[in-house]
């Protein structure tokens, strides 16, 4: 019989071999937990740097900068197109197109899904992106609902504050600014219209809601339902009267609210489609503008689109383009970006080809440049 020490003994060494050996596997799993995080951080981060290259591809700057506010840093990346002078506005001034990305989007993935800046640089204007701080909203998302608080507001305050940012700083006409966004987006620039309509030449929304439909997190859910609350825009904001010269010009001109455009997918089972129309309807109302007959459009293989246009006299002040089969994403962008899809009509072109429009002829001519003003 062996002695009670030697089993004792070798009790203890299995045990130890065990609690080792256990010890190790969990090592190695932590060690293989951390390998993959970072694998997948390394991906993440090469697939942003692809979209930034694919944003900037064809030429001109795609710059990264930040605005302080009172809420804090805005971040943003400004396009310039190639020719355009950086740090001065001596000689020609650019017009400047906003674009506000949607939910689980930043700056350079939007251009990416877009491709505003190939457009940007055939026409020459320059295109900012401003982006939401994820510690603000971890998916991205823009909150244009929180008007309650006071949110969506301080968001729209920080947009402006970033256009002024980059407007002080490169070759930009103040007088030439317009606003498209999608999704989330799209809702934040139809707010800041609102709030601003003498800031904005023209406004562009891709799946948005109408603004006002939403007061909280829970109403922007049945908003985007199509059951949000029923707000009429006035006929002529405050801002833009006081940005009239007299009431009675105000009054010859009619409403000032810019042009807006919408484009919305038959199949958004996000942002129901009904938001598109009754965005169009409310704005058009506000314009005092009238239907005219809805029209078919479609391009080769592309998805085909109703299009209505609204006109107070002969000029349209709002355009309803409603996509046939397109579901919640841009229309006609890359096959391989989420929230794309390349079996719809061009939306970007579109956007720009609406915003030149309200222009003028004069700067449509001189292909997207205004001279600075003596």
């Amino acid at each position: 019989m062996k002695a009670p020490s030697k089993l004792v003994g070798r009790w203890l060494m299995r045990s130890f071999t065990r609690v080792a050996q256990k010890t190790a596997r969990a090592a190695r799993k932590k060690v293989l937990q951390v390998a993959k995080q970072r694998v997948k951080q390394l991906v993440q981060e090469r697939v942003k740097q692809s979209a930034v290259e694919s944003a900037l591809r064809g030429g001109g700057r795609f710059v990264a900068g930040s605005v302080l506010g009172v809420r804090g840093i805005r971040r943003y990346r400004l396009y310039l197109p190639p020719g355009a002078r950086e740090g001065t506005r001596e000689g020609a001034l650019l017009p400047l197109l906003v674009m506000l990305h949607g939910c689980d989007q930043d700056a350079a993935s939007f251009a990416a899904v877009t491709r505003m800046n190939r457009v940007a640089e055939r026409e020459h204007f320059a295109v900012l992106y401003p982006e939401q701080d994820r510690l603000s909203n971890p998916l991205g998302c823009w909150h244009w609902f929180d008007l309650d608080s006071g949110r969506a507001q301080a968001e729209a305050d920080s947009i402006l504050q970033a256009i002024d940012h980059v407007c002080a700083l490169h070759p930009l006409n103040t007088s030439a600014v317009a606003l498209a966004g999608l999704s989330a987006g799209a809702s934040l620039a139809a707010l800041l219209a609102v709030a601003h309509p003498a800031r904005f030449c023209a406004v562009a929304m891709h799946s948005g809601v109408p603004p006002g439909a939403a007061h909280s997190a829970a109403g922007a859910l049945r908003a985007m339902r199509g059951k949000g609350r029923s707000v009429q825009l006035p006929p002529i904001a405050a801002a833009a009267l006081a940005s009239a010269s007299t009431a009675a010009s105000v009054a010859q001109s009619g409403p000032v609210w810019p042009p807006l455009l919408v484009l919305h997918g038959s199949r958004d089972s996000v942002v129901a489609p009904s938001n598109g129309r009754d965005t169009a309807l409310r704005w058009a109302q506000a314009c005092e503008a009238v239907a005219q007959p809805a029209r078919r459009e479609q391009r080769g293989n592309r998805y085909a689109a109703c299009v209505t246009d609204f006109k107070r006299g002969a000029r349209t002040l709002v355009t309803l383009v409603e996509i046939e089969g397109l579901g919640h994403a841009w229309s006609g962008g890359p096959a391989r970006q989420r929230y794309a899809d390349a079996n719809g009509p061009d939306a970007s072109r579109r956007v720009w080809r609406f915003v030149a429009q309200q222009l003028g002829p004069a700067l449509a001519r001189s292909g997207g440049l205004v001279r600075q003003q003596p």
